[in-house]
Parts: C-alpha cells; sequence; structure tokens
C-alpha cells in the first residue's frame, strides 16, 4: 500500500469551516485511504445515488446527519443526483467513529458507537466534546468517517473509503459541522483515487 501527501484547495463549505479553527492549534494531516477496482471505476460519478446510514447506525441518525449531509454535497459536485432508495442506481453507506486519544497516546477505552462502527473504541458524536469521557486527561479528538459505494442493482462494492482525522479538543474541527466537511472533503479529493492507495491531505 502506497502512502503519500498533498494539499487540497478547500472548497467554499470547508473554508468556513476552517475559518473556524483559525484560533485553535493546527489540526495533523487527514489521512484518506481509497480502494476502487478497475472494472468499477467507470461506473462511479455519474447517475443517481442514496445517501444511507449504516444498518445498525440508525439510532444516531441525528448524530450522523452533519456527516451525510457532507458526503451528499460532496457527491453531488462529482456528478451524482441525489434521490430516494428506490430509485437509486448506487447506494452509499456512510459512518463515522469519534474517539478520544489520551495523553499517552492510545485511544480511550470508551464505546459510544455512532454510525454502525462498534468495538471497544470511540466516543459518540452526540456526546459533548468537553467531557472527559476517558477517566483520565485527553489530548485529541479523533474521527474516521468511512463510506461504501454498491450497486443498488447487485449489491457489489464498487468503492470504499475512510478518512481520519485527529485534532485537539479545543479545536472548532472537532465539532460535528466542520469536522463532517473537512473529512468528507478530504475523502472525495481527486475521486475516485488509486486502489489501495494511503495519502495525507493537510488540512490549511
Amino acid at each position: 500500500m502506497s502512502r503519500t501527501t498533498c494539499r487540497i484547495a478547500p472548497t467554499l463549505a470547508l473554508f468556513s469551516a476552517l475559518a473556524l479553527s483559525a484560533c485553535a492549534t493546527t489540526p495533523g494531516p487527514v489521512e484518506v485511504t481509497r480502494f476502487v477496482a478497475p472494472e468499477t471505476a467507470s461506473q462511479l460519478g455519474q447517475g443517481t445515488i442514496f445517501v444511507a446510514s449504516a444498518e445498525d447506525g440508525e439510532d444516531n441518525s441525528l448524530a450522523l446527519m452533519p456527516y451525510k449531509s457532507a458526503v451528499a454535497e460532496e457527491l453531488r459536485s462529482l456528478g451524482y443526483v441525489e434521490t430516494d432508495r428506490a430509485s437509486a442506481d448506487q447506494i452509499a453507506t456512510v459512518r463515522i467513529e469519534r474517539y478520544v486519544l489520551t495523553a499517552q497516546g492510545r485511544r480511550s477505552p470508551v464505546s459510544v458507537g455512532v454510525g454502525g462502527r462498534t468495538g471497544s473504541y470511540g466516543s459518540g458524536v452526540g456526546v459533548g466534546i468537553g467531557i472527559n469521557l476517558g477517566g483520565g486527561e485527553r489530548d485529541k479528538v479523533g474521527s474516521e468517517l468511512s463510506v461504501t459505494i454498491r450497486s443498488a442493482a447487485s449489491q457489489a462494492n464498487l468503492w470504499e473509503g475512510r478518512a481520519d482525522l485527529r485534532v485537539p479538543d479545543n479545536s472548532e474541527l472537532a465539532q460535528a459541522q466542520a469536522n463532517a466537511q473537512t473529512l468528507a472533503a478530504a475523502l472525495f479529493s481527486d475521486f475516485p483515487g488509486n486502489n489501495g492507495e494511503t495519502i495525507e491531505i493537510e488540512v490549511p
């Protein structure tokens, strides 16, 4: 798996989100990994698409909404037409994991699942970032946005991607809307990307 570092010019929505963080510590880069098979690349970026929550994430639909909205905006800019599930050629499934990094660099052992991600890590998007969930000193808040695009007819996966960003807990980019716009813009930059490649996109 190859890794490169690049910068992207922010969209208007992303620029607004980044402007909010001017007084906060500079965030780390967004780490983005995409998977796409050569035979499916021609099917991407066109037709109708429905943006869905992960199947087991419906209980957190309000918390996931900023991320679904940000993903939908990026998909429309790529050439997709957003529609209802019944009319969609493709389905984009969105999930988000939020977690807290301790001062020692380990993830907080707190699990509040959002958008279908399960496991021993993660803090809910709907939980206030300022609350000490881990019981100890907190250094950074991490967010991993994952999107899978599949064919509505065959259910075959056409594209998968994930974007991970870690920011200081007092950064405006730790808040849901700015966080969602930043992650989505990075995830879909130079879409569909190279299969299996991990890139680091700097946040201005």
